[in-house]
């Protein structure tokens, strides 16, 4: 049995946090400093009303530094479903990893596979909504995210928001490139509306 064979009923869309839902600030570490950036709203309801699972997988490396704790980026992300929820958008599941290599704090100093580019939280939202991973997209602003969709057998939509794949921290390319969240929506929902 392969690692990805999961039992599944269709794909999800898999998004980055920062850079790609809202404004890439850094080391964001309190609710207040959270702003959506345009679109991004707009985007999820569309991916919501097309009936797809929206995960958001993101690095949280302010925890290893000491300057959140896990409650904190909790928090942050209860401010990003109440904002999302406005424009009546929503996710399905966020997962954070706070672990690093090179944490300040020794316990989370550490190797993780939930650390993009590895494929834990994929894995994780994949086995708890039944998603397929090859019917499944990953978009985010950074080469880990391309990296980390290629090998979960995803496809990849890389953004040029946040660091708009400046990074160059993984070699991976994307199979496809978007302005923002928005049209990168678009561009999903029409391939997939394609016979």
């Amino acid at each position: 049995m392969s690692l990805f064979s999961i039992p599944c009923s269709g794909g999800g869309i898999f998004l980055d946090r920062d850079g790609v839902i809202n404004e890439e600030v850094d080391l964001l570490s309190r609710p207040e400093q959270l702003r959506l950036l345009p679109g991004a709203a707009e985007a999820i309801r569309l991916f919501n009303q097309a009936g797809r699972r929206v995960i958001v997988v993101t690095n949280q490396s302010v925890v290893a530094r000491g300057l959140a704790t896990p409650r904190q980026v909790v928090a942050v992300h209860r401010r990003l479903r109440a904002l999302l929820a406005q424009s009546h958008a929503r996710l399905d599941a966020v997962y954070f990893c706070p672990y690093h290599e090179a944490a300040d704090l020794l316990h989370y100093r550490r190797r993780s596979e939930n650390r993009k580019p590895g494929i834990g939280m994929l894995l994780k939202g994949a086995r708890r909504f039944g998603l397929c991973l090859e019917a499944s997209w990953m978009i985010g602003d950074q080469t880990c995210d391309i990296e980390a969709g290629r090998r979960a057998g995803c496809r990849t939509v890389l953004l040029h928001t946040g660091y708009a794949g400046r990074d160059r921290a993984c070699a991976a390319q994307p199979h496809y490139r978007c302005a923002n969240l928005l049209e990168a929506a678009h561009l999903i929902l029409q391939l997939e509306s394609l016979p």
